[in-house]
């Protein structure tokens, strides 16, 4: 079980926001914490502590008016630290190359790839042809709805009809190299791991698939634990609102020295 930091960019700022209140229409979000720092500083105090893995967010669509903003701070970031970030947010076939000749190890892929509630096989096909697997992380972030996770696309405001469960990450492993998985309900909450959700991954994991990374609700070392027990101590996790470098408690210094390598 390792950390993934991460930096979150919304209308050209590093924010933390409360999951499921981005508005396409006119750019807001609840928001937890906006940093006076600039996405290339966190991406430098990450190479420097040799934190590899952590993840890039655009949380702007394309055709919002700071979404060019945005976009700058992210490439900024894969700039300061080559090969060590995975990023995320728009990214599509045609796009996926302009980001990792930029310098990020992976790209990360949801709304892409789940359109009108179901999955694109043939874009997945497209945009492994053009990146290749070992290069692509799929965002399988979910929220709950009559008894099932679902995943949710478009900066998380719509489910599709594709539920989150060993089947599904059984059948997307062969397009990618890691699954990334935001507990949508308590994202942005500091509420406490979405135990259910983490159990169904940890199962999967456990048999030595791929990575898969958890976000959402880690507060305090006591829900660590849990997520350690309930994903069978295989699931990586990444800290938001609650991490000290976001205004919250819980020591990013600890965390690097817990669970960094």
């Amino acid at each position: 079980m390792k950390f993934r930091p991460c930096i979150d960019i919304h209308n050209g700022a590093v924010k933390q926001i409360v999951g499921g209140t981005l508005s396409d229409q006119r750019g807001e979000a609840s928001t937890n914490y906006i940093s006076e720092k600039d996405a290339a500083w966190y991406a430098g105090k990450y190479r420097k502590d040799g934190m590899y893995g952590g993840h890039v967010i655009l949380l702007n669509p394309p055709s919002s008016i700071s979404y060019a903003e945005t976009k700058r701070q992210a490439v900024e970031a894969l700039r300061e630290f080559p090969g060590g970030l995975q990023v995320g947010g728009g990214i599509t076939a045609e796009n996926a190359e302009e980001y990792l000749d930029a310098g990020a190890s992976h790209v990360i892929v949801t709304s892409w790839v789940f359109r009108e509630g179901k999955i694109l096989w043939g874009r997945l096909e497209e945009l492994k042809a053009v990146v290749g697997k070992g290069r692509i992380v799929l965002d399988v972030s979910c929220r709950k709805k009559d008894g099932k996770y679902l995943v949710v696309t478009d900066r998380w405001q719509k489910f599709t009809e594709t539920e989150v469960n060993g089947e599904l990450l059984q059948s997307l492993s062969g397009y990618c190299d890691e699954f990334l998985v935001h507990g949508v309900d308590v994202e942005g909450k500091a509420s406490g791991v979405d135990e259910e959700l983490v159990r169904i991954l940890g199962m999967w994991a456990e048999k030595g698939k791929m990575p898969v990374t958890y976000a959402g609700g880690i507060s305090s070392e006591e829900d660590l634990q849990i997520l350690m027990g309930a994903g069978r101590n295989k699931i990586d996790f990444t800290v938001g609102s609650a991490l000290d470098l976001f205004g919250g408690s819980l020591s990013y210094k600890n965390l690097v020295e817990k669970y960094g390598r």
